[in-house]
């Protein structure tokens, strides 16, 4: 017969956004029975994390403090013309690093991998085979819901982790480098120098569709090391992904998509930054959030992920603007430009908007002067609407 299992909490789905949960119920009330439940074999699949110093607050930086793996002081940006070093500490998370915390921190109970979910409630979750958890409230973390009701192009990438012979001498994070050809839309090349001779090489793209070759990216991650005359082994790791870069949508059917009423986290509630599409920050704001509760009920769990997902849905309105004008306005091997624009304002307003805290001087400053795209299309792009 089927087991069947009782808890506090059940979160659906072990990435980082599930697991940041799990983690902060666990600290704030150790006496909760708290369920982690992934179809893998390991939290958080295999991915790096990345995020500014300004992303974080100093109140959330204990949760996320033990799975840092790599800290830099500043880093770096490339284009055609201009480059600069912005004064700004950057972090990395490894999965690796995710999976282990999860585990020295959760009873063994509390982690429930391999298991392939076929549906939740507010209340329950049912496995394949019959297994079942029933719990006072669950939370829906498992990745996007239906991504047709939200207007969008793509952020995709593959990573390879190298090592180079003799060292690769680069010094800090390059967010982007784009002064690669450009391909496919917005093309640059992201590094994050782990070690003297080690080195992620990561070719993004923001793309109109979310085709990926990954054999032709990788061919195209070995032309760069070839051209900056590193000499690479074979891969340590490798990681890909397709992640929406959101212009516009319908807000409520994308989270009714996810499950009705059912408490939802990460990308399923819409919990990303519209522009970067970094996750962290959002991840860590909303463990908190979850674990300053202390009602736990599943009613109670929908209406507080419900409305903070709305409310910054509301409030990022600007930022998916941008988004539209980036993939409507601008000519797909111009796109750079409005990004090498971007960065030659001030770092503090960089580091607000990558934190998605822009303010309403920032906003002015980021769309005055000569616009980096047609102002026709750009006009014609926000009169077509979108950025809902």
């Amino acid at each position: 017969m089927p087991a069947i299992h009782k808890c506090d909490l059940a979160i659906v789905g072990g990435g980082l956004s599930g697991a940041m949960i799990a983690l902060a119920v666990a600290a704030r009330h150790p006496q909760l029975d708290v369920r982690l439940i992934e179809h893998g074999e390991v939290i958080g699949g295999n991915h790096f994390w990345s995020f500014f110093g300004a992303d974080v607050a100093a109140a959330d930086r204990p949760l996320i403090a033990p799975l840092i793996t790599h800290a830099w002081a500043d880093y770096d940006v490339r284009f055609p013309a201009h480059a600069r070093t912005l004064a700004q500490p950057y972090y990395t998370v490894r999965s690796v690093r995710l999976d282990e915390h999860v585990r020295d921190v959760l009873p063994p109970r509390a982690i429930m991998a391999g298991r392939r979910v076929v549906a939740c409630s507010p209340t329950a979750v049912v496995m394949s085979g019959g297994e079942r958890v029933n719990a006072t409230g669950v939370i829906d973390a498992r990745g996007p819901a239906d991504l047709s009701h939200l207007d969008c192009g793509w952020q995709k990438f593959v990573g390879r982790e190298l090592s180079v012979s003799a060292g690769h001498r680069v010094e800090r994070p390059v967010v982007m480098d784009a002064t690669v050809e450009q391909l496919d839309g917005y093309r640059f090349v992201y590094l994050l120098p782990f070690s003297a001779d080690t080195l992620l090489i990561e070719d993004t793209y923001y793309s109109d569709t979310p085709a990926l070759d990954q054999a032709v990216l990788t061919q195209r991650i070995g032309d760069y090391a070839r051209a900056h005359g590193w000499t690479v082994g074979n891969p340590l790791g490798e990681e890909r992904g397709v992640l929406p870069v959101v212009f516009g949508g319908d807000f409520a059917a994308y989270w009714r998509s996810g499950g009705e009423k059912v408490a939802k986290a990460g990308a399923r509630a819409g919990l990303f930054h519209p522009t970067t599409g970094y996750s962290l920050p959002d991840a860590v704001r909303l463990a908190q959030l979850v674990a300053a509760q202390r009602d736990f009920s599943g009613s109670a769990l929908h209406a507080l992920t419900h409305d903070h997902a709305a409310r910054l849905w509301a409030q990022r309105g600007f930022y998916r603007m941008l988004d539209l004008m980036l993939f409507k306005a601008a000519d797909p091997d111009q796109r750079y430009r409005v990004l090498e624009r971007f960065y030659r304002l001030s770092p503090a307003l960089v580091a607000r908007f990558y934190a998605a805290q822009s303010t309403l001087w920032d906003k002015a400053r980021v769309l005055s002067g000569k616009p980096p795209v047609p102002v026709g299309r750009a006009v014609s792009a926000l009169m077509g609407g979108g950025a809902a």
